[in-house]
């Protein structure tokens, strides 16, 4: 691949474009947006083709407009490529829990594209050695399996609330067609619908329970987090209830355990 200074000579020369007339044609788009920041002069933009000095963000978006090229694709020339991003949240964990809107802006995504003929889904298996080919796919092609009615969370490093079922570190999946709190006897704490809370001290994954204009959190017993009753819906509203979870086991570290709360028992 060529340099990214290079790859963006031979693009302007493709389109018969002259440094003065990017230069012009910068200076409408900071006229516009009334930041000369975005304006490219002929000697910047020589240093940029020849010298390799690296565009501001403003520059490489009026790049991209007068090139008619993606901004994503020129960020990629310079080694930043957004498609990565999914790979890298995991590189970095928040200690609050939070929705994540991380991924809406991916143009592509790498999935399995063929599988072992010997895959059984019935059976616990090592998935990465399952899968004879991967490939990059359009998020466009992917848009007709998506539903609206989910959405996706993150449970902050700090957040032991549903511990141990749900740990620090967790990514959930919510359906937010399931808004409404199901109240009835579970027969065990797996089935007992958790749900994804939002309060005015940020989100949260716990049981629920109504009591009139009251909302109950419950925290799963082995918690150190107390139950909490907040108004419903001004002081918590639910989400969704958590239909998936992706989890590492290894990634996270055990709260300390602060002035009246119990830490999580010890494993023997």
């Amino acid at each position: 691949m060529l340099p990214a200074g290079k790859s963006l000579r031979t693009l302007r020369e493709k389109l018969g474009l002259t440094m003065r007339d990017v230069e012009n044609s910068s200076a409408r788009i900071a006229d516009k947006y009334r930041n000369e920041e975005f304006s490219i002069p002929p000697s910047r933009l020589s240093d940029i083709e020849t010298k390799g000095i690296l565009p501001s963000i403003y520059r490489l978006y009026t790049l991209s407009v007068i090139y008619r090229r993606d901004l994503r694709e020129l960020m990629s020339w310079y080694g930043v490529d957004l498609n990565n991003l999914a790979a890298d949240l995991g590189l970095v964990s928040p200690p609050k829990s939070h929705v994540s809107d991380a991924l809406a802006g991916l143009s592509s995504v790498q999935v399995p594209l063929y599988m072992d003929p010997g895959f059984d889904e019935r059976r616990t298996v090592n998935l990465g050695r399952m899968v004879e080919r991967w490939g990059l796919v359009p998020v466009a092609y992917l848009a007709q399996f998506k539903s609206d009615t989910f959405t996706y969370g993150y449970v902050g490093t700090q957040d032991f609330t549903m511990y141990p079922i749900l740990p620090p570190g967790s990514f959930i999946q919510v359906d937010e067609s399931r808004s409404k709190v199901t109240e009835g006897v579970w027969r065990s704490e797996y089935e007992r619908p958790i749900y994804f809370v939002e309060t005015r001290e940020g989100h949260t994954c716990c049981w629920c329970s109504m009591r009139r204009e009251e909302i109950i959190l419950q925290p799963h017993p082995l918690s150190p987090v107390p139950v909490r009753i907040l108004r419903h819906p001004y002081d918590a509203e639910v989400l969704g209830q958590v239909v998936g979870v992706a989890m590492k086991l290894t990634e996270w570290h055990a709260l300390e355990p602060s002035a009246g709360s119990k830490a999580p028992p010890a494993l023997n």
